[in-house]
């Protein structure tokens, strides 16, 4: 039951993650000057190309479907490795996200008065080791 509300959760951030990239990617704007690591508030130090969104929000919506899987609401058949590494790989991505590149992004970034820097602590970096903690308590409730 646990296992099925946390992954429950988790399809939730997922599918809102998603849908967030592929708003930007059809041209939204809400949010976009919080989102891209600057280096003084004003110039952004990546130029991030339409395709990369849509692969972002892909995969982003790949992992929620992972989740889906594993809450049981949905059996698709995918051979075991995909269903082992993925369910690890998953929150080591967002676990070594949270801790980030001790540059811009990340608990323990220098750049830290940018808006992009407060938001990356105040929100996605939290949000991030949140969705590995969980990530992780799932496969642990399930071996």
């Amino acid at each position: 039951m646990m296992t099925t509300i946390v992954s429950i959760i988790l399809l939730a951030i997922f599918i809102a993650l998603g849908f967030i990239h592929f708003y930007w990617l059809f041209g939204g704007k809400w949010g976009l000057e919080m989102v891209i690591p600057t280096k003084n508030n004003q110039t952004n130090i990546l130029s991030i190309p339409k395709f990369a969104t849509l692969i972002v929000a892909l995969v982003l919506l790949l992992f929620g479907l992972m989740y889906l899987m594993k809450s049981g609401f949905i059996n698709i058949q995918v051979p075991n490795w995909v269903t082992n590494y993925g369910s690890w790989l998953i929150p080591s991505i967002f676990i070594l996200r949270a801790i980030g590149d001790f540059k811009y992004l990340g608990f323990f970034k220098k750049i830290k008065k940018t808006n992009f820097a407060k938001a990356d602590s105040n929100l996605f970096s939290p949000l991030c080791l949140s969705i590995g903690i969980l990530g992780i308590l799932i496969q642990l409730m399930t071996k």
